[in-house]
């Protein structure tokens, strides 16, 4: 589930997921990062030149926020939101911010680790420098369903933290590699990574 819908403010509006890093976009680097998944979903606006098969869905209503998306990826997912049937959903899936270019160093690390405590209900990345990032994450599909159900019950999930979100989850804070979780929220974070701010 890669999540490509924001705003984008400390940017100017320019669309993160066009940014382009190492000669792709970053919304292709965080599709890239997934590979293997038996299904992708793209929560935000269609892009156009997905891989085949690339499921699109988007957050209700528009730039209604992470927690929104989410939950409006695992409805596609699940197919559950009136459209044609989706595959089977797996049980695990990869929540990813289109926004960390290097994402893809950090997903092998993230299945080893819960390869190895297959009890947890998911994984969530840790920085080097010790911050949680729940946007680069591996969760399991039923305890995620469950909160995002409880969520809308309790007021919704317009705007709502992704931290509270999955508060009651039994996550493993998995350290990854260096600069995995840099993201890219700012024009001064695109220049200290190297992402080209021209777009495709």
């Amino acid at each position: 589930m890669i999540l490509a819908g924001g705003k984008s403010s400390r940017l100017g509006g320019v669309p993160k997921a066009q940014l382009r890093y190492d000669g792709a976009t970053l919304l292709h680097r965080a599709v890239a990062a997934a590979r293997g998944a038996g299904t992708v979903v793209v929560v935000g606006p269609d892009p156009g030149a997905l891989p085949h098969g690339t499921l699109i869905a988007r957050e209700d209503p528009p730039f209604a926020g992470p927690a929104a998306a989410i939950a409006a990826g695992l409805a596609v997912l699940e197919g559950q939101d009136g459209d044609s049937p989706s595959p089977k959903c797996a049980p695990w899936v990869l929540v990813l911010a289109c926004d960390m270019p290097l994402a893809a160093a950090a997903v092998p690390v993230l299945l080893q680790e819960l390869a190895a405590h297959p009890e947890a209900d998911g994984a969530m990345s840790v920085s080097a420098d010790g911050r949680k990032q729940p946007l680069l994450g591996i969760y399991q599909v039923s305890a995620l369903r469950r909160e995002v159900q409880a969520a809308a019950e309790q007021g919704g999930l317009v705007n709502a933290a992704v931290f509270r979100l999955l508060a009651r989850l039994d996550l493993l804070a998995v350290p990854v590699p260096a600069g995995s979780t840099d993201d890219v929220d700012t024009w001064d974070d695109a220049a200290a990574l190297g992402v080209d701010g021209d777009l495709p």
